[in-house]
């Protein structure tokens, strides 16, 4: 049987390093939209995969107006319901079926 070399302490650093990069696409963020946050902030998290839940405290279009377009050109949805927010990054859909 011929010899070959396995580093296995390789193949654990791979696996947890892929598992950091898929951890944003299971994250949720709770959030206030409020203008003190600034727009690419947000537009980052979409970036990480993360979903983001926003209370909104003022005129929804004026706060939003400064990701809301890029987050939905670069394929993520905003749905408004109730008195939240709700930014999901590419390839994650909001049902609102039940509504």
């Amino acid at each position: 049987m011929a010899d070959f070399n396995l580093d296995l302490r390789s193949v654990e650093e791979h696996i947890d390093d892929e598992d950091e990069e898929s951890e944003g696409s299971r994250k949720v963020t709770l959030g206030v939209l409020d203008g003190t946050t600034p727009p690419e902030e947000w537009i980052a998290a979409t970036e990480r995969g993360e979903v983001l839940v926003l209370a909104v405290d003022g005129e929804l279009n004026e706060l939003a107006s400064g990701f809301a377009r890029e987050i939905s050109e670069d394929g993520g949805e905003l749905v408004h319901f109730r008195q939240f927010l709700i930014v999901t990054p590419p390839g994650v859909s909001v049902d609102t079926d039940r509504l």
